[in-house]
């Protein structure tokens, strides 16, 4: 299943820039999906969410937008909250 290692990769990559930023916990995630991305918007929530708890992405809002890229898949930002 390949949202599975999408999702994974994702959260390596949240948990990375929360930790490098002295940070708690993620609490909001932007990610941009191109048009023709193997992977719809509503699709990539629901993995979000079954595999977010647990980890610094555990209740964070995951946002997603539609980008001029027409496949990628792309972690655009993170606000991260303090310890």
């Amino acid at each position: 299943m390949h949202e599975s290692g999408l999702i994974e990769d994702l959260l390596q990559k949240v948990e990375s820039l929360v930790r490098a930023n002295g940070g708690r916990r993620a609490v909001v995630i932007e990610v941009s999906i191109g048009p023709l991305a193997f992977i719809e918007a509503d699709h990539l929530r629901e993995h979000f969410k079954i595999a977010a708890p647990g980890t610094v992405a555990e209740g964070a809002e995951l946002r997603v937008t539609v980008s001029e890229d027409p496949s990628a898949v792309v972690l655009q930002s993170v606000e991260v909250e303090i310890e």
